[in-house]
């Protein structure tokens, strides 16, 4: 029998985080909801604590102190450090995977090799220990190519290089990011690209709709890569046919190939693709929700969210299977004046939170904080806000009338998410 009256610790403190506890939140079967640290946005859903994500020993015993029934790791920086180990090894049922297991986030190098060895379609790569191998190679292989650094980079270890000079300074610039790590140079697939997630218990996998990221800064996918400037679900153009395909080549591989190398892995597994004309193929794999996916995905699930991490973390995914409302939800991040290069921070935040209840639009906080009585941008991208409507064109103009709620200096947007052609 299902228990009640859960105690849940999200940890994180970002516009994913505050989507999770959210929706986290509105389950029947959930009394108490903890954030560590949280933001000033989840604040009236949860009880948020002072615990850096990094500080795994903290935040395991608070988990452990509170009784907390159930933890849910939004980042990947904890779970690189070994988050859920530690709280499996203190009793406590952690929704994230192993330190071990994440490897297919946290090392480039070790999930392409990982790809190779479970026959996943995937880029044709090559990998090198040091900068001038690296260049060398680009200027013989020729462009485009997609360079990326090994570990994680705080979202800047992908570029992709249209001639030998942007490829070169790639090169130099992720080696000066994470040096001593290897460097990545694959070939440079095309298509549409897509986002397909899914929750695991290492064995089985339960489906989340199908999001589309758009990680360029500027309309008409123009300018550099960002951590996510918006999306769409469900992703344009995605019909059963398409997902039958990936989750039989690329989802259910990868989870079997993991198992099978003794990595139990229970968490989201998240798989950046490109739809090809030879078929989807896989651009990168990550261990955690996908941010600003989740901040679309969850507003469409009826499910109870609980249901289905529980379902992860107990090994019964097989009997279960979500529902989706229908239509479609647009997220569109309100970034601060100079992402991604050099976000200018503490910029007064006004938000007019009862009118855009009254449009029903949702408002997830990214980069924000306290000082004093002021809210204020702490981070490159500051709020998402989100529409569910019946058509993308619907959700996606609900969308842009909630940014007409919010404001801070130096403010903007995409002002293509959801539009055609997008």
């Amino acid at each position: 029998m299902k228990r009640d009256n859960l105690c849940i610790l999200v940890i994180g403190q970002g516009g994913r985080e505050h989507a999770l506890a959210w929706k986290l939140k509105a389950s029947p079967r959930v009394s108490k909801v903890y954030a560590a640290p949280g933001n000033p946005g989840m604040e009236k859903l949860a009880e948020c604590v002072p615990i850096r994500v990094d500080d795994i020993r903290s935040l395991a015993h608070f988990a452990l102190e509170k009784g907390v029934d159930l933890a849910v790791i939004g980042p990947e920086a904890p779970l690189a450090l070994g988050i859920s180990d530690e709280l499996i090894r203190l009793g406590i049922p952690a929704f994230g995977p192993t330190k071990a297991a994440a490897s297919i986030e946290t090392s480039k190098v070790w999930a392409k090799c990982f790809m190779t060895r479970h026959n996943i379609p995937t880029a044709d790569y090559s990998v090198f220990g040091d900068a001038d191998s690296a260049k060398c190679y680009i200027r013989a292989h020729g462009c485009p190519v997609v360079v990326k650094a090994d570990g994680l980079a705080a979202g800047k270890g992908v570029v992709v290089a249209h001639t030998p000079e942007e490829a070169e300074h790639a090169v130099d610039t992720i080696s000066n990011l994470a040096a001593g790590s290897e460097i990545v140079v694959e070939d440079c697939l095309f298509g549409r690209e897509a986002s397909y997630l899914v929750i695991t218990d290492g064995m089985s996998a339960l489906p989340l709709i199908s999001a589309k990221d758009h990680k360029r800064a500027g309309d008409g996918d123009k300018g550099p890569n960002t951590g996510g400037m918006g999306a769409i679900v469900p992703a344009p153009a995605f019909d059963t046919s398409l997902e039958a395909q990936i989750l039989e080549d690329i989802i259910m591989p990868t989870i079997r190939g993991l198992s099978a190398e003794g990595h139990h892995y229970v968490g989201v597994l998240y798989a950046g693709l490109m739809l090809t004309s030879q078929g989807p193929m896989a651009l990168e794999f990550n261990a955690r929700f996908g941010d600003p996916e989740t901040q679309a995905i969850l507003p469409m699930m009826e499910s109870d969210l609980v249901d289905a991490l529980e379902a992860a973390v107990e090994g019964t995914c097989s009997s279960m299977k979500l529902k989706w409302r229908d239509g479609a939800c647009v997220c569109v991040v309100a970034a601060s004046q100079g992402y991604p290069e050099k976000p200018q921070l503490g910029r007064e935040i006004s938000i007019d939170e009862e009118q855009a209840e009254k449009d029903d639009v949702l408002i997830f906080h990214a980069g924000t904080r306290r000082d004093g009585e002021k809210l204020v941008t702490s981070g490159g991208r500051v709020l998402n806000v989100v529409g569910v409507g019946d058509s993308v064109e619907d959700a996606a103009s609900r969308a842009y009338r909630g940014l007409s709620h919010v404001n801070f200096e130096g403010m903007w947007f995409r002002c293509d998410i959801g539009r055609p052609g997008a």
